[in-house]
């Protein structure tokens, strides 16, 4: 009897099992998918083609997204990278077993003061500087021109610089270009290289200006050093000179002033130019590239800020060495070239210099003889 209930309520369950999701389906809205004919309708009408009911339901309205604000250290905050700061932590010496004077501190504070300098004011101002005088000496070419020899030359030559003084000279002009050219790269290149040339190539461009700098920096001291015994006893200052200088030459009076080997604006150079700023340079290049001297963090950083404003002022300077040494005077580069310059150059721009040759107080002799003129470059 007991198994006999038994199997008729399982029927009745089983039964019921069966029949519930035909019934939920059945109390379900149907929706019918659009006919193939509805389409080709919409197609011959230019209408929008009918939607199903799943694509009405997926264009409701909906509540907008709002992105997540960028946690503190996330790359879109700006100044990411700016270390924490830690306060009395960061400053106070810790333990470290690896031997140096800035190994045992956590952050350094100057270091931010140092880049806010860097590429703030040095590249900056730097760069106006550079820009200005450039753009002053060609505007005074294109007004003034070259000077040019008052009368023809005569066709015999004056030994101007011996091999070693011009050996001495563009071993130091060469390095100076080379250190010139890629301290642009490291100190302007990412404004005005990056923008065009992209991230890997200026990358490569970068590591490669970084050691020839390296590399051809105490090339360059060397050549300081020589052509500053080589050329110091022709570059002592007298009462020439101050004369010239207060004259600028006569360069705008159209009669120039005498002077010796060396005019006053050339033994400026001399001083200020390739013996101050070289000097300078190369000791905080030194400093920079030897951090192995266990020099601080402090020294590097006050280095190379030096270095950079020395930088600009010689490569600002450089601009009127060379212009004179090339275009602005007719005949010079041929003397550093060559060696030799046409005796009417000598007595027009470095009277004084030319009488001492000709009374024989000096090393350098006239050629004589049928010696092309030298009074051009061409």
């Amino acid at each position: 009897m007991m198994r006999t209930i038994l199997h008729g309520l399982g029927a009745v369950i089983f039964g019921a099992g069966l029949a519930l999701p035909p019934a939920a389906m059945a109390q379900q809205p149907t929706q019918s998918p659009p006919s193939v004919n509805a389409f080709d309708q919409a197609a011959r009408d230019g209408s929008e083609a009918p939607k199903s009911g799943g694509e009405k339901n997926a264009q409701k309205p909906r509540a907008p997204q709002l992105a997540p604000a960028p946690v503190q250290g996330s790359t879109a905050v700006p100044g990411w990278n700016e270390p924490p700061d830690w306060g009395v932590i960061s400053e106070t010496r810790q333990y470290a077993s690896v031997p140096g004077i800035d190994t045992a501190r956590l952050i350094q504070r100057e270091g931010r003061e140092w880049r806010a300098f860097r590429n703030g004011p040095v590249t900056h101002y730097g760069g106006w500087l550079i820009g200005i005088v450039f753009f002053a000496i060609m505007l005074f070419y294109f007004v003034k021109g070259a000077i040019k020899l008052k009368q023809p030359p005569t066709g015999r030559l004056i030994e101007r610089f011996n091999a070693v003084e011009r050996a001495s000279h563009w071993t130091m002009a060469i390095s100076f270009v080379l250190l010139a050219l890629t301290g642009v790269i490291i100190l302007w290149g990412k404004h005005i290289i990056l923008p065009w040339l992209g991230y890997t190539a200026f990358a490569w461009l970068t590591v490669v200006g970084k050691n020839i700098h390296n590399l051809v920096g105490p090339l360059f001291l060397f050549a300081i050093l020589v052509s500053f015994l080589v050329f110091v006893r022709d570059n002592l200052i007298t009462r020439v000179d101050w004369t010239w200088m207060a004259h600028f030459g006569g360069m705008f009076s159209g009669k120039e002033m005498p002077s010796g080997r060396f005019n006053g604006l050339e033994k400026a150079w001399f001083w200020g130019g390739m013996t101050l700023l070289g000097l300078v340079m190369a000791a905080t290049g030194l400093i920079l590239e030897f951090p192995n001297w266990d020099q601080g963090r402090q020294v590097m950083q006050l280095a190379n800020v030096i270095h950079g404003i020395a930088a600009v002022l010689f490569i600002s300077a450089a601009f009127g060495h060379v212009y004179m040494g090339t275009i602005g005077m007719e005949g010079a580069y041929r003397a550093m070239r060559e060696g030799h310059v046409d005796e009417e150059w000598a007595r027009e721009h470095h009277s004084l210099w030319y009488d001492e040759v000709r009374q024989g107080k000096r090393s350098e002799k006239i050629v004589t003889g049928t010696a092309a003129p030298a009074a051009g470059d061409d």
